[in-house]
C-alpha cells in the first residue's frame, strides 16, 4: 500500500500522534475491541493503531471494530481493507456482543454526539451510554483487561457556575433532566458512574475521557454540530449562515492532539477516573469561529451571514453559554493541546480539499 493513496494531512497527523512519548509498547501484539470504530473520534485511534502497525509494531496489534454500518466503515478505512489486523463487526452495542476471543483492551466510543440526534432519536442516543456501557463492562469482568476506557464528554458539566470555569474534572453544574437534550449529557454521566463502579466493586480498569468540542479530518460535514457547518460552507465556497448569535464560548481541539489525549488516558490514566480531553487556550465565541474561518482562504471571497431569528428551529440550541476544561489532570501524565484553531481549521479544510 502505498502512502501517496493516504490523504496527506491524516498522515501527517498519524505521525503526529505516534511519535507522542507514550507506552505504545503496552499495545503491541495485543487485541483492542473499539466500539463505534467508524466514528469521528474513535476511527482516528483505529488509524494510529494500524499506522503503529506499519512504523513500530513487530507484532502487530489488532483491532476488532463494532459498527452500526460496515460498508460506511470499511469506506472510512478503505486503506485497511486488506489489513489482517483490522476486523470490522457489524452490530448494536446496546445489544449484547459475544465477541469469541480473548480481549487486552476495550474503547468504547459508540455514541450519537451530534445535536441533531438528541431531538429526532433522544433514545438511540442514550442507549449506547448506558446499555452499551453495561455489556461492554460484563465483557470486562468476565474478560480481564488490560485497560479500559469510555469516551464521556463535556457535557457532563451541564450549566456551570461562571465562577468555576474552566471546570475541574470534580466541578459539576446543572443538567435538566426532564429536557430532551439531556439525552446524552445525563447518559454520559450514568456512563461515568458505571464505570466507576465496576472499578470500584470488581476491578475494570475502566478509566475515562472528556471531549471538549473535537474537530479535523474525517467529520461528517452533515454532523450537525455549529463547527461542521463551517468547515462545510468553506470546502463547498458557500456564505457562513449562523444558526445562533454565536455568543456562545467553546474550546476548540484539533483532532490529532485529542486523539494523543486519548491514548494517553488509556496508557498512563488512573483508573477510576475521569480526564478532560481539550484545548483550554482555544476558548473562542462561535462568532468569531465563524468569521476566522471565512478567512482562511481569503481567495474564495466568503462572508458571515448573521443569525435571523426565528430560522433554523430544528437546531437545539444549547443552554450552556461557555463551557472550557480545566486540563492541569491530563497534563500531569504528559499530555497538552499542541494546534492552534486558525492552524487546526485549515488543516482540517484542506484535508477535504
Amino acid at each position: 500500500m502505498s502512502e501517496e493513496k493516504r490523504n496527506k494531512i491524516i498522515l501527517e497527523d498519524l505521525k503526529f500522534i505516534t511519535d507522542q512519548l507514550l507506552p505504545w509498547e503496552k499495545l503491541e501484539g495485543k487485541t483492542i475491541l473499539i466500539s463505534g470504530a467508524g466514528g469521528f473520534l474513535p476511527a482516528y485511534m483505529v488509524e494510529s493503531l494500524m499506522f503503529l502497525n506499519e512504523s513500530r509494531f513487530k507484532i502487530p496489534v489488532k483491532v476488532i471494530g463494532i459498527v452500526r454500518d460496515l460498508q460506511k466503515a470499511w469506506k472510512r478505512f478503505s486503506f485497511y481493507k486488506n489489513s489482517k489486523d483490522l476486523v470490522l463487526i457489524e452490530g448494536d452495542i446496546s445489544e449484547y456482543n459475544n465477541i469469541g476471543e480473548p480481549i487486552h483492551y476495550i474503547i468504547h466510543a459508540a455514541s450519537q454526539a451530534s445535536p441533531k440526534y438528541f431531538g429526532n432519536d433522544p433514545v438511540g442516543t442514550l442507549l449506547p451510554n448506558i446499555m452499551g456501557t453495561f455489556h461492554l463492562l460484563n465483557l470486562a469482568r468476565k474478560n480481564p483487561l488490560e485497560g479500559f476506557l469510555f469516551f464521556s464528554s463535556g457535557e457532563v458539566y451541564g450549566e456551570t457556575d461562571p465562577a468555576k470555569i474552566p471546570m475541574k474534572e470534580t466541578d459539576y453544574g446543572f443538567v435538566d433532566p426532564a429536557v430532551v437534550r439531556s439525552c446524552y449529557g445525563e447518559s454520559k454521566r450514568m456512563g461515568e458512574t458505571m464505570c466507576v463502579s465496576w472499578h470500584h466493586q470488581y476491578g475494570v480498569p475502566a478509566k475515562i475521557a472528556r471531549p471538549f468540542h473535537t474537530y479535523g479530518p474525517g467529520m461528517k460535514l452533515d454532523d450537525g454540530r455549529v463547527f461542521a457547518d463551517f468547515v462545510s460552507d468553506v470546502v463547498n465556497n458557500r456564505n457562513i449562515v449562523m444558526k445562533s448569535d454565536g455568543s456562545a464560548i467553546r474550546p476548540f481541539c484539533y483532532l490529532a492532539d485529542a486523539t494523543a489525549g486519548f491514548f494517553t488516558v488509556l496508557l498512563k490514566g488512573n483508573s477510576g477516573e475521569a480526564y478532560n480531553v481539550g484545548n483550554q487556550n482555544a476558548e473562542i465565541s462561535i462568532r468569531e469561529l465563524a468569521h476566522i474561518i471565512a478567512a482562511l482562504f481569503p481567495e474564495k471571497e466568503l462572508k458571515v451571514i448573521p443569525y435571523i431569528p426565528g430560522k433554523n428551529m430544528n437546531y437545539l440550541k444549547s443552554t450552556i453559554s461557555r463551557n472550557c476544561p480545566e486540563i492541569s489532570k491530563i497534563k500531569k501524565l504528559g499530555w497538552e493541546p499542541h494546534y492552534s484553531v486558525r492552524e487546526g481549521f485549515k488543516r482540517t479544510i484542506l484535508s477535504y480539499l
